[in-house]
């Protein structure tokens, strides 16, 4: 009896097949296929850190509200977490751009 709970890895990263994240990067799919099975969990992983580190930078500036060194300090997390996202989400339409220019697939 499977459970309803059970999570399959191959489901949750988009894998193809059956045969789990070892076989991600196999040579008939190349750096291509590699880079396409794992481009759109980058943006998830992203999305998770960007959003954990204007946390602990939210909180880091309303506890050091009184010294405005460790208020700068946290403004800079915060700050620092919005650019690295903007520059992935950037990276991802690069790509997208390129591949209408161009017609080559680089992601499926």
């Amino acid at each position: 009896m499977k459970n309803s709970l059970a999570l399959e890895l191959g489901e949750a990263f988009k894998l193809k097949g059956n045969q789990g994240i070892g076989a991600i990067f196999t040579e008939e799919k190349g750096i291509r296929g590699f880079i396409s099975d794992i481009f759109p969990n980058v943006f998830v992983i992203a999305g998770i850190i960007m959003l954990l580190l204007i946390i602990g930078g939210g909180i880091g500036m309303i506890a050091q509200a009184g010294n405005p060194e460790a208020r700068q300090k946290s403004q800079g997390v915060v700050t620092n977490a919005i650019m690295g996202f903007v520059i992935i989400f950037a990276a991802f339409w690069i790509v997208q751009i390129i591949q209408k220019i161009t017609g080559a697939q680089i992601l499926n």
